[in-house]
């Protein structure tokens, strides 16, 4: 792997994964692909603006045309795609888009892969295409059972990939990760939202009763398991990345307004997401074997995640204006 290209890497994931492996790894190139809708953000990437080894292209993964030359002009070797919507409640609302990036947007970069014989193609997926789980954990080998919009087109983008290792032969490998935190998540997502949210004395919206819970994993620790998939996974298998860090979606909104002095009544309780899965959890252990484990607890990860974004305001104030207003209020308030 000498020239990656990082689809998606103006998100949240991918750009912690891009400055983590421009930190790590000297001789890469990292060229990021993302066609820079409202989650993709430049500002992202400004701590390796400047990289000699980093370049940017704004692209669309479902144009074949785009994604052929940004592989040719760079001569990259490996994709590793983050690009998706990923959203649940705006795959709710707009389930088009789901469908075609998450699945005819995987086909595309497949395609690529197999025509102009890439090393690798690593697909990121999610624990929401297991399904809800009560009890116990999924394991890889476990069956596809996706509820929302979002998780069903990232299944069906997986079976796509897959298929065509199968099929074709093509060099792929799957991380499947729980729920991730961390620096430069867009707020639309619990942990960010009920931040900012708090340090603007505004309600923290808690669908149900709260009780749903999540595994949560730092941003980095997944960053690592991709690297460690990338490096030692076995083609055509798939990875759960799991933290073991259970936390119900009231108890972060509790540890959040205690963390930054607020009182317990922003917590407000609003009509719960349709069909809202109670619980997602994976058995990690399959990257286990390959020498991962995570390295942030959440205590830690929380401190520095709430400090992060205490700190960054001029990064995410500018989000929490105009059509973000909007949406928030269609979707937490009006109903």
């Amino acid at each position: 792997m000498q020239n990656l290209l990082v689809t998606g890497g103006a998100g949240f994931i991918g750009a912690n994964f891009v400055h983590y492996m421009l930190a790590t790894y000297p001789d890469l190139r990292v060229v990021v692909f993302d066609k820079l809708t409202y989650a993709g953000r430049t500002e992202n990437l400004a701590p390796v603006a400047q990289h000699p080894n980093f370049a940017f292209v704004q692209g669309d993964i479902c144009n074949l045309a785009q994604v052929q030359a940004a592989v040719a002009q760079d001569q990259i070797d490996t994709i590793v795609n983050f690009a998706a919507e990923s959203h649940v409640d705006r795959s709710i609302l707009d389930p088009d888009a789901f469908v075609q990036t998450d699945v005819y947007g995987v086909y595309v970069l497949c395609e690529v892969t197999r025509t102009l014989g890439l090393q690798r193609l690593h697909h990121v997926s999610t624990d929401e295409v297991y399904g809800p789980i009560p009890t116990g954990k999924f394991r890889e080998d476990d069956r596809f059972l996706p509820t929302s919009p979002y998780a069903a087109s990232k299944a069906s983008g997986e079976l796509i990939a897959l298929s065509y290792f199968r099929t074709y032969g093509i060099p792929l490998t799957i991380t499947r990760g729980v729920n991730t935190y961390g620096p430069y998540q867009y707020p639309e997502k619990a942990i960010p939202l009920f931040i900012t949210n708090a340090l603007d004395d505004l309600p923290l919206p808690v669908y149900g009763d709260g009780q749903q819970v999540r595994d949560r994993l730092y941003v980095s620790d997944h960053a690592r398991a991709i690297d460690v998939v990338l490096r030692r996974g076995v083609l055509g298998e798939a990875y759960n990345v799991a933290a073991d860090m259970e936390q119900t979606n009231l108890t972060v909104a509790q540890m959040i307004v205690a963390a930054l002095g607020k009182p317990q009544s922003l917590i407000q309780f609003v009509k719960d997401r349709p069909a809202h899965d109670v619980r997602y959890a994976l058995d990690a252990s399959k990257l286990h074997a390959l020498g991962w484990q995570p390295q942030v607890d959440f205590a830690t990860g929380f401190a520095q995640t709430v400090q992060w974004y205490r700190e960054q305001e001029a990064w995410w104030r500018p989000i929490k204006s105009g059509d973000y207003l909007a949406y928030y209020r269609q979707q937490y308030v009006e109903r």
